[in-house]
């Protein structure tokens, strides 16, 4: 199935971990929206899918179309339509 999916994923900034054991699937056509309080990582994982470089996983991954999101650079992310 095409889709975006992130799987206990783990994100610091620094020593602080920001994101803990998210995982999630969109499938291909669908809408979802990323709720939570201030503080949560909707922020963060959005620049961490986008590849901003102050973001580090720690542990995790990120796949669209089973295709290793992480690995690419943020222009590369962009062109495949993330």
């Amino acid at each position: 199935m095409n889709e975006l999916r992130v799987e206990n994923l783990h994100v610091a900034i620094g020593d602080q971990q920001i994101v803990r054991g998210l995982s999630l699937a969109v499938p291909r056509g669908e809408v979802h929206a990323i709720m939570g309080p201030n503080g949560s990582g909707k922020s963060t994982l959005a620049k961490v899918m986008a590849g901003h470089p102050d973001y580090h996983v720690t542990k995790g991954k990120i796949t669209m179309d089973g295709e290793d999101l992480l690995a690419l650079e943020p222009d590369d992310r962009a062109r495949k339509g993330l």
